[in-house]
């Protein structure tokens, strides 16, 4: 498996480059999810980061990618397929 190194914006992560595996496309995946244990026996905490462009070049194509937090965020439930009737 190809990975790359990606760099993370905001949250936990802040200022860290971590190599994160690509996709069949040669892309990294739209979100990733850091789970962080909690005490007791509560379920971890689950820290969203979403995928934006790092860089964008004069055609407006995107080069490279990074990783934003969002602190609202919700894990994925799975594919969002366009004829699925909206929860």
């Amino acid at each position: 498996m190809r990975s790359e190194n990606t760099l993370f914006v905001g949250g936990p992560l802040d200022g860290r480059v971590l190599p994160v595996l690509l996709g069949m496309t040669g892309q990294p995946p739209k979100t990733y999810e850091v789970p962080v244990p909690n005490d007791n026996d509560r379920p971890p905490t689950v820290h969203v980061y979403r995928r934006v462009p790092a860089r964008v070049n004069r055609l407006g194509l995107p080069s490279g990618w990074k990783y934003e937090y969002d602190p609202a965020g919700k894990p994925s439930t799975g594919p969002k397929w366009p004829w699925r009737k909206p929860h």
